[in-house]
């Protein structure tokens, strides 16, 4: 049976139009990547957040990195149900639930409860290092699923 792969062209290349938008938000992304956070936690918050936010690039790009960081298939397939399995530890349970509340913002506020949950499992700097790091990928995929700026390969 062949495959057939379906090209999905550019909408609007936002980062070639507006080059000096593009390279602060490059500059944001280093900063955010520039944590005392796992990567591999990281790479879990990047791919959940792009996965509720239909951001298919960022999707594909965060579950290849997760893999070859070493992460384990299995997990990256359960992401989606991560509360209903025992993939996950408490720490990314924490970080995978602010991600979530952050990244549904517009459907509730992000609870004392979870916060409270994260501090449990992160320190101060930790937990400024992680919402940071979830708004910047809630930023990239608003861009990426929007505009689809970046083709898939």
């Amino acid at each position: 049976m062949t495959k057939t792969i379906t090209e999905v062209p550019v909408r609007v290349a936002v980062g070639d139009l507006a080059p000096h938008i593009n390279k602060a938000m490059n500059a944001l992304d280093a900063a955010a990547r520039n944590t005392r956070l796992e990567a591999g936690l990281l790479e879990l918050v990047r791919t959940r957040a792009s996965q509720i936010n239909g951001c298919a690039y960022c999707v594909d790009t965060h579950t290849r990195d997760a893999v070859e960081g070493g992460d384990d298939p299995r997990r990256l397939y359960a992401l989606p149900v991560w509360r209903e399995t025992p993939f996950f530890t408490p720490r990314e349970r924490a970080a995978l639930a602010l991600t979530e509340a952050m990244t549904r913002l517009s459907q509730s506020p992000v609870g004392d409860d979870t916060i409270a949950l994260a501090a449990e499992h992160f320190t101060e700097v930790e937990l400024a290092e992680l919402i940071w790091s979830i708004t910047v990928i809630n930023a990239w995929n608003m861009l990426g699923a929007t505009a689809r700026p970046w083709p898939l390969s």
